[in-house]
């Protein structure tokens, strides 16, 4: 999960312009400024270029703090590497 955290930070930095240092898994969108509806869009194109991956609305709508962006990207990683290996 270490290595899912570093990654999202980066994608923090990106979308925000945050020091990757200040985000941690307990990270709520009331402590990075910029983190609003329109804010929360940036930082899905963030992450989805930082890890290759996509995300539907039920994604967007459950990442409602770094703990949970970390979860999802996690669990989409996991799915991703099963289909590689069929």
């Amino acid at each position: 999960m270490d290595e899912v955290l570093s990654k999202v930070q980066i994608a923090f930095k990106s979308a925000f312009d945050v020091d990757p240092a200040t985000v941690s898994m307990n990270t709520t969108p009331d402590e990075i400024q910029a983190w609003d509806s329109m804010g929360h869009v940036t930082l899905a194109s963030s992450l989805e270029k930082e890890f290759g991956l996509t995300f539907d609305v039920d994604d967007l709508m459950e990442m409602e703090n770094v703990k949970e962006i970390c979860r999802i990207v996690q669990s989409k990683l996991g799915r991703l590497q099963n289909a590689q290996l069929s």
